[in-house]
């Protein structure tokens, strides 16, 4: 229409100016405001105004410089677009180039600027300086003052505020919840002569901070109009008290829910062990559309990392793809670690390598998780390649490289990395690194200069040093050791079932059996008990979980026949049962028939009869794989072919061809 106009004057020309820059296509706008036959001041600041509001700052300014006539508008305006994006000092130098010209309006804003970047002095200084205050002056310098934890000055203010309306009494109650001043917020909300919807989110999230939920309660009970984040602070109060339920039903009771509501509920099931319902909800968050936020993917990712659910790992991943996020440091780190966690390290490098700008934490968690596969030199070419990066190695860095020297039996370059950690990175040692080249050396059978290191530590070794010992005794058959790295332990952490059957199974492979029960009895009487071992697998999105003997799974027909038959051929292979990882004192017979059914053997044989050939199977076990099954299911990997990757409570197994990635140690 405005080409097919006859004659053009300044408002239709100043119109389509402005309808670009509302749309935010300012170089249309800008070629068009370039054509103008004539402007005026409207058409100089609308364009200045668009850039200011997109953040283009230089060109605003550049815009300014070539202005004819120049208004409060213009100067507002530049003013404004400095402010807004941060750059205070020139926005300073602009205000005192013409200080008494400003509007109010106009040093409020530049106090404003100052309190984003908490410089307090220079925002008093302005507020000090101003011959005439409105209301924001003062609910500016309030809420400045509350929010950096000064609320004597804050309150000083307060109390000299000639006109207070409902953003200054709201200020107050805010500051003083920030600051864990719970009670004189309560006093300054309830003479609140008029209050909004921020206030009372104010006041309830104050009282949720102090645990006091029936007040809380009590307060959302009673006001007027809860908007959605007042739902979302009662949700999270429930949760971070530990009342799931209350925090269902009203998450349920929500008339509207936004991503944080989601993010609250999926994080509170996640942190408070109900993975599953973590994810079933996050699936019904797919299904409303709520758009994906970075608390919400790293709870699902990590969740399906803990679970061992890949599927949906895969699905949430197809989100980011989709979203364009997959690439960024934040999600690129929860998807490593996902499949990294789930046994997936090829989908966990690939992903790795397309994060375009990686942090510290995108190597730890490619190095650790290579090292826990037990691929030890992938570890350290990702290491070599993270100091060529510029990346400097961290603590955390340290404890992975070490432990993917351990893992993989790479005793000499641990030693080297070990002794160079101050000097080439400044990284001290700390327990955990002495824990894993300790664990380095058992794992060597260097259980002597293992000791030594232990005794020549510079600070106290604590149990997780003493297990490293206890765990190469077992492998090693070193029950003197053993006993000794036992017995402090239990003196450590004396509900520490793990270390309990560690010890009985040095017993056990030395046949000491009276020393086993004296061990189940000693468990009985100090209260510990053995955490029941299962295994689970994924299979078409449904996880299946065995225990031991298991007799429920509706497949365990096929399942025990399946075993029955495998046990056969796997004997004529040359496997024979190792009757020692028995814990009780019963005839071999009867030892090789409770092995045979142990909860990891009956996943794999359910993963075998029902996952593709192609596809690897991926079981995943709460504690360490016993010797028997880590032998067995060698066997099954060579005599079907394929490849068994089996994650226990230590780190994980790949099983090809025979063989383990593990080296026959774990």
């Amino acid at each position: 229409m405005f080409e097919e106009m006859p004659e053009r004057d300044m408002y239709s020309w100043n119109l389509m100016v402005r309808g670009y820059v509302r749309n935010g296509n300012l170089s249309a706008a800008r070629v068009l405001f370039e054509d103008m036959p004539e402007r005026d001041v409207v058409s100089w600041n609308t364009m200045l105004s668009g850039y200011a509001l997109n953040g283009h700052v230089d060109e605003a300014k550049e815009l300014f410089d070539r202005m004819p006539q120049k208004n409060s508008i213009s100067w507002n305006g530049l003013l404004a677009a400095y402010v807004q994006n941060g750059r205070v000092d020139e926005a300073r130098v602009v205000f005192e180039s013409r200080e008494e010209d400003w509007e109010v309006v106009s040093w409020n804003c530049l106090m404003g600027g100052y309190l984003k970047k908490m410089r307090l002095a220079e925002a008093r200084d302005l507020f000090d300086r101003m011959v005439e205050r409105d209301v924001v002056s003062w609910n500016t310098m309030i809420s400045g003052y509350a929010r950096n934890g000064d609320m004597p000055e804050a309150e000083s203010l307060f109390q000299r505020c000639p006109n207070r309306d409902v953003f200054t009494w709201t200020s107050m109650v805010s500051g003083y919840v920030q600051n864990d001043m719970v009670h004189e917020a309560g006093k300054v909300f309830y003479e609140m002569p008029e209050k909004n919807v921020v206030s009372w989110n104010s006041m309830i999230a104050g009282h949720v901070r102090c645990k006091r939920m029936d007040l809380a309660r009590e307060l959302f009970d009673s006001m007027p109009c809860p908007n959605v984040s007042s739902w979302n602070t009662i949700i999270s109060g429930y949760m971070q008290a530990g009342d799931i339920a209350q925090a269902r039903c009203f998450f349920d009771r929500m008339p509207f829910r936004d991503s944080v509501s989601w993010s609250a509920m999926i994080a509170g099931y996640a942190q408070t062990g109900y993975g599953e319902e973590a994810l079933h909800l996050f699936i019904g968050m797919n299904r409303d559309g709520v758009t994906l936020n970075k608390s919400i993917v790293t709870c699902v990712l990590s969740t399906c990392a803990d679970i061992g659910i890949m599927e949906l790992g895969k699905q949430v991943h197809g989100c980011l793809v989709k979203s364009g996020y997959d690439t960024g440091t934040y999600a690129g780190n929860a998807l490593v670690a996902m499949y990294c966690k789930c046994g997936s390290i090829d989908e966990a490098a690939l992903v790795f390598e397309s994060i375009r700008e990686k942090d510290i934490v995108s190597w730890n968690t490619m190095i650790a998780g290579y090292a826990r596969h037990g691929f030890g030199n992938n570890a350290l070419e990702v290491f070599q390649s993270m100091t060529i990066d510029g990346c400097r190695p961290d603590d955390a860095t340290m404890v992975a490289v070490l432990s993917a020297c351990g893992h993989s039996g790479l005793l000499d370059t641990g030693r080297k990395y070990f002794d160079a950690m101050y000097h080439d990175y400044g990284v001290i040692a700390s327990p955990r690194h002495y824990t894993c080249m300790i664990d380095l050396l058992g794992r060597a059978g260097r259980l002597d200069e293992a000791l030594n290191l232990v005794k020549n530590m510079p600070f106290e070794p604590d149990a997780a040093t003493w297990g490293a010992l206890l765990g190469a005794s077992r492998v090693y058959g070193n029950t003197k050791l053993g006993e000794k790295a036992a017995g402090i332990i239990f003196q450590m952490e004396p509900d520490n079932s793990g270390m309990y059957i560690l010890l009985s199974n040095l017993y056990a492979a030395s046949g000491r059996w009276n020393d086993v029960r004296e061990m189940r009895l000693k468990m009985r009487h100090t209260g510990v008990k053995k955490l029941p071992g299962y295994s689970w697998v994924e299979v078409k999105n449904k996880v299946h979980i065995f225990s031991a003997g298991d007799s429920c799974h509706p497949d365990k027909d096929r399942i025990y026949a399946y075993l029955e038959d495998m046990d056969l051929r796997m004997k004529q292979d040359g496997y024979v049962s190792s009757t020692k990882s028995v814990l009780h004192d019963v005839d071999e017979e009867e030892k090789e028939h409770m092995l045979k059914y142990h909860s990891e053997r009956l996943a794999v044989a359910f993963a075998i009869l029902t996952i593709p050939a192609e596809v690897p199977i991926r079981v995943m076990k709460n504690l360490r794989v016993c010797q028997d099954c880590h032998t067995a299911i060698k066997h099954m990997s060579k005599l079907i072919g394929r490849l068994i990757i089996l994650r226990d409570s230590n780190r994980f197994h790949h099983f090809k061809g025979g063989s383990c990635s593990c080296g026959d140690y774990w």
